[in-house]
């Protein structure tokens, strides 16, 4: 059997199985179903990755962007059709989707430029309040407000990043967290936007067509999460090539330059302040994003929705995929998101484990679920 044809059985494998997984954990309802299934997923994680199936498939990503994101397009039209009447299973689908799209904008700052950031649930809020203010005082169109809810997330973190660029390491982390925990104390005291009680958003709307009517095809009428599906995938299949682009382009070198020696990087002229602006705009750009199509799925939003702990729940959902691999924050983020909104008696105790799986994941597996391919400087065709 030629490599080709490995590679083709092997996406073939991942793709009915993340389709099946995801089927199944969002539809069963027994909590010990549920709990056996999630250790089956990790268990057939670290099975794949030791057969070799996980890293075959970020090949085949990698090198076939075009067809992975077409397949990958194919099974979520096929789980949402499945799901098509369940209101809460496609909210959970949609949501996994939105922080997907966090998740990839802080790929682009861990994983590419190396810049640590805490505060990825206060930009994604500065995305949800942005709509939230746009809607309600302008007659701007909903698509472009998703717009410019990303540009206002990632202008201010333009700005954020200045102090951070003074200083290395635990310290730039720092700045983060006081970040996110001051945005969260801003709004709570901030009466102009709702204070603790929070804003409500209207229903996303384009060309007319209000997300928040149920989907129609003769006598099959599907949950109007479907409408936030759709949006969210589109969304997150934006991030997804967009993180691919940059991770191949010379921007992508620059930017695995300075997150690996800043020194070395600046002797040969790159310029260290420009790449992690970049960096850090980028990703803040598709957390703001992200929150604003959140904002008007939901059609209410609270500070208590943007605190500390579900800026951890981001930076989980990065380690335990593979620091810096796009394809490992869907896994991940499925896996971190669903189980705890099924599994009814580890709800209160989520954080706690979060923080468990943290510790599992850096002792056992730093690398994550699927760590990231080493970059290729030369083509296999040319040095074979």
């Amino acid at each position: 059997m030629d490599n080709r044809a490995r590679n083709f059985i092997a996406v073939a494998l991942g793709l009915v199985a993340t389709t099946g997984f995801t089927l199944l954990f969002l539809e069963i309802e027994q909590q010990w179903q549920i709990a056996a299934l999630a250790g089956a997923a990790i268990a057939g994680l670290f099975a794949f990755s030791k057969l070799g199936i996980t890293s075959r498939v970020d090949q085949v990503a990698s090198a076939h962007p075009r067809s992975a994101l077409v397949l990958a397009l194919a099974a979520v039209a096929v789980i949402a059709l499945a799901l098509h009447d369940s209101h809460f299973a496609l909210l959970m689908l949609a949501t996994v989707a939105l922080y997907v799209t966090v998740c990839l904008g802080l790929t682009i700052q861990f994983g590419h430029a190396g810049i640590v950031n805490f505060a990825g649930a206060a930009f994604f809020g500065i995305g949800c309040y942005t709509t939230a203010i746009l809607t309600a005082h302008t007659g701007i169109p909903h698509l472009l407000v998703v717009v410019v809810s990303g540009l206002v997330s990632g202008l201010i973190g333009s700005v954020l990043i200045l102090p951070i660029l003074r200083t290395r390491g635990h310290y730039a982390a720092l700045i983060t967290i006081a970040f996110g925990i001051l945005f969260k104390t801003f709004l709570e005291v901030n009466d102009t936007l709702g204070g603790p009680q929070g804003l409500k958003v209207p229903a996303m709307t384009l060309f007319g067509w209000s997300f928040n009517d149920p989907i129609r095809i003769g006598s099959l009428e599907g949950s109007f999460y479907l409408n936030y599906v759709l949006l969210a995938v589109a969304l997150a299949a934006f991030a997804y090539v967009m993180v691919r682009r940059l991770e191949k382009s010379w921007m992508g070198l620059s930017f695995d330059a300075v997150r690996l020696d800043e020194t070395a990087a600046s002797v040969f002229g790159i310029g260290i302040a420009r790449w992690k602006i970049l960096a850090f705009t980028l990703g803040n750009l598709l957390a703001g994003m992200a929150g604003a199509v959140y904002a008007m799925m939901t059609g209410f939003i609270a500070p208590t929705s943007f605190t500390f702990g579900d800026s951890l729940i981001l930076v989980s959902i990065v380690i335990l995929g593979g620091i810096g691999n796009a394809l490992g924050a869907i896994p991940a983020a499925l896996l971190l998101l669903v189980l705890p909104e099924k599994l009814q008696i580890i709800q209160e105790y989520r954080f706690l484990l979060y923080a468990l799986l943290v510790i599992a994941i850096l002792l056992f597996r730093p690398q994550g679920l699927m760590p990231r391919r080493m970059r290729s400087y030369f083509s296999e065709r040319g040095h074979a």
